[in-house]
């Protein structure tokens, strides 16, 4: 799979180091979890796999981006650990497209998740910043399914907090229950959850979901919940109370295309903004990764003709179109995917190409936006590894130089 969702960038900034390859060709996306590590632990595999992809002067030969669903964490923490772990010194978060959407800095956003997340949106440019605990701390009636945390004493009045205006899910929260009360809560009185519902509400608030991994491959011997799942839960109890599906402003993270945008202009960045033909990207998932790979694969063969007739050129995400500010043109002119077998993906489960399979709703685990499509669900390639998959990509390289 591509792993929980960050985008990491192979190293590193300084003008000096720019240099650490020569003009290319080839871009290479790898995903994390599943792929590089399993959980805090190293795949043996990925430190054969990134030797062979360095000079003499441990310089990348291509421009590099490790792309993870992950975005919990800040920046400068995930790149320190991957750093510890690997040698990668650089890391972009998934979230990272957030940046982009200055529409939304200045409206008064909740979030949700794990981690310093008031410090991730901030950096990320929002202003105005609500967390799911000051939410429950301002308003602690709405939080009643534990009973050890209802208040016993008489409540002081807290100064109010302003209307919420949007609300962006950065990753799996730890107290579901409870972000799934309050986050219903507000979308149900329009941002203001210390009024009644409103089980009809005119509008929805925008949502921005990062990471709709369903799930993803820690030390654990199966497959964790992710985001994903959280996603699911939310548009279940949304729907039973409104009748209504729950709108996305946008999904970030694979498999939107609005990632893979977004992760290729970096490649352009390291590529000294030289043309790329081929993006290869190495994943463990078939429903993220896989499918996500593919999606802007046939996104890729589809510019020739748009730019042909004048279309207008957006980076999609799952649901709604976002438009990427100061948008270059696309270059490359391929992404192939290539899978692994050292974490979501079993081996053993049949590709959906096999004449004997059948794909399924149960076995799709696509987030609900995503169109169930055979074709893009099956990779260029399956390896046992990621050095298996980094060999494939040299000895492609070779025969076609």
């Amino acid at each position: 799979m591509w792993c929980r969702t960050i985008l990491l960038q192979a190293p590193p900034t300084c003008p000096v180091c720019l240099c650490f390859f020569s003009f290319a060709q080839v871009g290479v996306l790898f995903d994390v979890d599943g792929v590089l590590l399993r959980g805090g632990t190293v795949i043996p595999a990925a430190r054969r796999a990134l030797r062979k992809l360095v000079d003499e002067n441990n310089n990348f030969l291509y421009p590099v981006i490790f792309v993870t669903n992950a975005g919990s964490c800040q920046r400068l923490h995930k790149a320190r650990q991957l750093s510890h772990l690997l040698d990668i010194h650089q890391v972009v978060l998934s979230h990272s497209p957030l940046n982009i959407m200055k529409t939304f800095h200045n409206k008064c956003v909740l979030v949700s998740g794990q981690g310093p997340v008031t410090s991730i949106a901030q950096s990320l440019g929002f202003q105005r910043v609500v967390t799911i605990e000051q939410l429950s701390q301002h308003h602690p009636l709405l939080d009643m399914v534990d009973h050890n945390r209802r208040p016993t004493a008489p409540l002081s009045p807290l100064e109010d907090l302003p209307q919420i205006q949007a609300i962006i899910l950065f990753g799996e929260p730890v107290r579901w229950e409870t972000n799934l009360q309050l986050l219903v809560d507000v979308l149900l009185t329009e941002g203001s959850p210390g009024s009644a519902h409103d089980p009809q509400p005119p509008t929805q608030l925008p949502i921005l979901a990062c990471n709709t991994d369903l799930l993803w491959m820690a030390e654990a011997p199966s497959p964790r919940f992710g985001h994903g799942m959280f996603l699911l839960c939310l548009e279940a109890v949304y729907r039973k109370l409104t009748g209504r599906e729950l709108q996305y402003e946008a999904l970030l993270g694979k498999p939107s295309l609005l990632t893979y945008q977004y992760a290729e202009r970096l490649l352009r960045t390291q590529n000294h903004n030289r043309k790329l033909s081929i993006i290869y990207a190495v994943g463990d998932n078939l429903m993220t990764d896989v499918y996500g790979a593919n999606l802007y694969n046939r996104y890729l063969s589809q510019q020739p003709e748009a730019m042909k007739s004048g279309a207008k050129r957006v980076a999609l995400g799952t649901g709604s179109p976002i438009t990427m500010e100061e948008q270059e043109p696309v270059s490359a002119a391929e992404c192939r995917s290539i899978l692994v077998c050292t974490g979501v993906y079993n081996p053993h489960s049949p590709l959906p190409s096999d004449q004997n399979s059948r794909i399924t709703e149960m076995v799709f685990h696509g987030q609900r936006d995503l169109v169930l499509d055979r074709d893009l669900l099956e990779p260029s390639r399956v390896v046992e590894d990621v050095e298996a998959a980094v060999d494939f990509m040299l000895q492609q390289e070779s025969s076609d130089a």
